[in-house]
């Protein structure tokens, strides 16, 4: 799948997460399993830094199992 530089833009201005940033951890969970616990955590917590939003012990539970059993929205242009 390939994003253009538009896509890019929307996310980095509402997440103010810049284009470098999503590839690197889009790299980091191609490289390792997308259903490991330690990789997600490890992605949650660049983006928490990265955005300046806390991720609660209990959010981080809830994002891990939605990714672990599939309920993560499959169309990824309609949340943003």
């Amino acid at each position: 799948m390939s994003f253009s530089d538009n896509f890019f833009n929307r996310v980095e201005k509402k997440t103010k997460v810049d284009k470098n940033m999503i590839l690197e951890l889009a790299k980091e969970l191609q490289e390792n399993n997308l259903k490991n616990e330690n990789t997600l955590k490890s992605v949650i917590h660049k983006l928490s830094a990265a955005t300046g939003k806390k991720v609660s012990e209990e959010q981080e539970k809830k994002i891990i199992n939605a990714v672990i059993n599939d309920k993560v929205p499959k169309d990824i242009n309609n949340m943003f």
